[in-house]
């Protein structure tokens, strides 16, 4: 087996990367571990294969957009983005954050507007939500992860991480984890507008 930095391994990881990238922007996977797989069959490599973490995909999918989507990926980007700043301002009192592939720029048209929220008590923003009327079920979420909820319907749903004040404290960083407030939201739209 050949070392995992050798430059056969590394080849292999950017061309699953790559694949895996184009799985995700053109049939909306949203299990990356499952599209990785799925490229690693699809390009008939070996099961073992060293697999890319999700920076590389993440990159793979900016070159994919930027190469074959450019337009419609800036424009259903812009949507996107567009729309979490109305839920954001919709969710003020919980301090959203916009995360994930929006707030990054890398999203696809099916990838989900996810916000993190700040609460003491998830039930509290489940209960404005009743009272505004917006429905919502609870989202994939694990025993110790913080709580999911998906609110809305169709393409205008979001998905919200609801976490205590202390789990946002002590939450894991990525160098690279880009997290927008409303105002550098609006700042950035503001910004395309006026470059558009």
């Amino acid at each position: 087996m050949a070392r995992a930095d050798s430059p056969r391994n590394q080849r292999h990881r950017a061309l699953i990367a790559q694949a895996a990238a184009r799985l995700i922007a053109e049939h909306g996977l949203t299990d990356w571990s499952a599209a990785k797989r799925k490229a690693c069959r699809e390009l008939g490599l070996a099961g073992d294969e060293a697999l890319p973490g999700n920076e590389e995909v993440e990159q793979a999918l900016r070159n994919y957009n930027s190469l074959f989507r450019a337009d419609a990926q800036a424009m259903s980007l812009r949507q996107q983005r567009q729309a979490a700043l109305e839920w954001m301002e919709r969710l003020a009192a919980w301090n959203p954050v916009l995360i994930g592939g929006v707030a990054a720029g890398w999203a696809t048209v099916y990838r989900d507007v996810r916000l993190e929220l700040e609460a003491e008590d998830p039930k509290e923003v489940e209960l404005a939500l009743i009272n505004a009327g917006i429905d919502y079920q609870p989202g994939d979420a694990g025993p110790l992860a913080p709580v999911q909820l998906v609110a809305g319907r169709g393409e205008g749903a979001v998905r919200l991480q609801i976490l205590t004040p202390q789990q946002r404290r002590n939450r894991l960083r990525r160098d690279e984890d880009v997290r927008l407030t409303s105002d550098e939201l609006q700042a950035l739209l503001d910004g395309e507008a006026a470059a558009g």
